[in-house]
């Protein structure tokens, strides 16, 4: 027996948090049965579980992409507005889910997948992973500014970690920096570089982890390769 969200998470429908959400709005039910609580115990291969009137595949293989997210894609599974989301550009024959999130505007690097226990080790902070970004910004920061982005800047919700951040090359009235921070806090970089007066322009993040975007072009996805998967697994148990 197991918790519900986590055989949910398991079975690609969602990540754990938005497993918890789908129970807690009664989506879910098991055996006829609606449930509300997400802790509830089930045993996946005995007892019937639907989300939304449909049940879920158990045991699904587990299925890992890379994609370069566009700008102007959600970063979710589905959009009630009808709004692009960044599933639309994977053809997996397995339901995979997007793991942690880039903000409408940002483009580059998302992996998908329906490996609910990777998925909470990536994205969870007390593990750290790296997170490599490209970023334009207004104007040319100076050494100081560059400094403080590096010691850590003080936003509304605290001071963030300290970063890796160095000029990549000046472009048209502004600046290419690269960003590698661990934390993964809401619209964090664009935060950051606003409060010391540098509006980003524009977000790519290149890498997550040990997994890098390289020459995938924007739009498109790609299966990870073997050798990938075992490099991430390897990452998230280490």
């Amino acid at each position: 027996m197991e918790r519900l969200h986590k055989v949910l998470a398991r079975a690609g429908v969602d990540s754990r948090r938005k497993c918890e959400e789908l129970i807690a709005t009664g989506r879910v039910r098991v055996n006829g049965r609606t449930v509300s609580e997400p802790g509830t115990r089930v045993d996946e291969h005995s007892d019937r579980i639907e989300v939304d009137g449909r049940p879920i595949a158990s045991g699904a293989r587990r299925s890992y992409w890379l994609a370069n997210k566009p700008p102007g894609y959600l970063s979710t599974v589905r959009d009630p507005r009808g709004r692009p989301t960044i599933v639309d550009l994977v053809r997996s024959d397995e339901r995979v889910y997007p793991v942690g999130r880039l903000d409408l505007d940002s483009e580059g690097l998302m992996l998908l997948t329906n490996d609910g226990e990777l998925a909470q080790r990536l994205i969870h902070p007390s593990f750290e992973h790296e997170k490599e970004y490209q970023v334009w910004v207004d104007g040319k920061p100076t050494q100081r500014t560059l400094q403080r982005l590096r010691e850590g800047i003080e936003l509304e919700d605290g001071f963030t970690w300290p970063a890796q951040v160095q000029v990549l090359r000046q472009e048209q009235g502004g600046t290419w920096l690269r960003f590698v921070i661990h934390e993964g806090r809401k619209r964090q970089l664009r935060r950051m570089c606003e409060a010391v007066g540098h509006p980003v322009r524009r977000l790519i993040r290149t890498r997550m982890g040990p997994l890098s975007l390289g020459e995938l072009p924007v739009g498109k996805s790609r299966a990870l390769t073997d050798a990938e998967i075992q490099t991430l697994k390897e990452a998230v148990t280490s």
